[in-house]
């Protein structure tokens, strides 16, 4: 039995090597991964800052996603431990999100997408409004996601 719960300051640690597994997973190099490492990083005042929310087993994290508050709602983070991706926890956490957002009053909300990623957000009825360039790479460009919440 999974369930969802808001994250708590002592799961920091956990979330940011899920993080860096769930991007590891799709076969970057140890080089790239250590580049991204800084920006794919929870820390305890992120937690304190946005939501953030975690899928539990009770037994172990399976995955988290963010929300990110500002001009425009962000959806900062959305990450399967690799061990269960490929198993319907991408999309149980996916319909959290929706919920969450509800919840939460957002009405739409952008993706910073890993390219690998973009597949799985269409899927999901996201649609990709643009290109934005990387945090980490220079030249490197990502796609922007756009979900719009039905009414």
């Amino acid at each position: 039995m999974v369930y969802l719960r808001e994250a708590l300051v002592k799961d920091a640690a956990k979330l940011s090597e899920i993080a860096i597994r769930s991007k590891a997973h799709w076969g970057y190099d140890q080089r790239f991964i250590q580049q991204c490492k800084q920006d794919l990083t929870i820390t305890v005042d992120y937690i304190n800052q946005h939501h953030v929310f975690v899928l539990d087993s009770g037994e172990q994290i399976i995955g988290f996603f963010t929300f990110v508050r500002d001009k425009e709602d962000c959806l900062d983070f959305f990450n399967i431990e690799p061990n269960f991706i490929g198993r319907c926890y991408g999309q149980l956490l996916w319909q959290y999100v929706i919920e969450k957002a509800r919840e939460l009053g957002i009405k739409r909300f952008t993706i910073d997408s890993d390219p690998h990623a973009k597949g799985f957000y269409e899927k999901m009825g996201a649609i990709q409004i643009a290109e934005v360039p990387s945090t980490v790479f220079e030249n490197r460009m990502l796609p922007l996601m756009e979900y719009t919440l039905e009414t």
